[in-house]
């Protein structure tokens, strides 16, 4: 019983964040906030900054190396971050 009540509670949350127009931001914070578990912390050591604009999650490396790497697996990093959202937040990256 106490499950079903639970994921009421959850379900109406996400209703009021969508309907106060929070749900997006909200995904988009995480979606960020995931960018350390999914490339791990040596990637992270050479981001240098994350935003997100019209479902492109735009990032700044200061390696060109790892840009080049990270570009070649651009569909699996988009996948993976919106997985770990559960939301499809993102459409692509693009590195710079």
């Amino acid at each position: 019983m106490k499950r079903n009540n639970t994921e009421q509670v959850g379900d109406v949350i996400r209703r009021l964040l969508r309907q106060e127009g929070l749900e997006t931001p909200l995904n988009e914070y995480r979606l960020i906030e995931a960018w350390k578990d999914v490339v791990g912390p040596v990637i992270v050591r050479y981001t240098q900054n994350l935003y997100i604009k019209n479902q492109v999650l735009y990032v700044h490396l200061s390696s060109s190396v790892l840009r080049q790497e990270l570009s070649m697996s651009r569909t699996l990093l988009v996948r993976n971050l919106n997985t770990r959202v559960g939301a499809q937040v993102i459409v692509n990256i693009i590195f710079r």
